[in-house]
């Protein structure tokens, strides 16, 4: 009998460690899918990264995916007390200048927490 539990407990660890096996296989694909796919305003991530590009030296107005959000461009950033301006972007990163009333900060946000992007029009920034 004490053989058989023993056998069992073998089988249970091999199962185990397949089981943890599949769920990084999971994530690492999970996470490949996602610097593939667009947001909801680009169908692809080129054309997101292809954006991006042309907008630095813009004002833009940012809005992040739910479980990436920022304090900083949540309060200051889409609104006419504040604004967002791109100053370098890659691939995978964009460096932005959030001003506010309460000062200047740059900020790197990663380009895979972008939800949607655009640029400020420019009556919205005389108000």
């Amino acid at each position: 009998m004490e053989y058989l539990g023993f056998i069992f407990g073998i089988f249970g660890l091999l199962a185990y460690l397949q089981s943890a096996s599949l769920k990084r296989r999971i994530d690492a694909l999970e996470e490949q899918l996602a610097k593939t796919r667009g947001t909801e305003a680009f169908e692809t991530r080129a054309s997101l990264i292809s954006a991006v590009q042309s907008y630095i030296g813009s004002k833009v107005t940012i809005d992040l995916k739910e479980d990436h959000e920022d304090v900083d461009v949540m309060m200051y950033g889409n609104t006419k007390h504040g604004s967002i301006t791109i100053l370098d972007a890659d691939e995978d990163w964009m460096l932005v200048r959030i001003e506010s009333p309460k000062g200047t900060k740059e900020k790197l946000l990663r380009l895979a927490s972008v939800e949607r992007i655009s640029l400020v029009q420019n009556n919205e920034t005389s108000e």
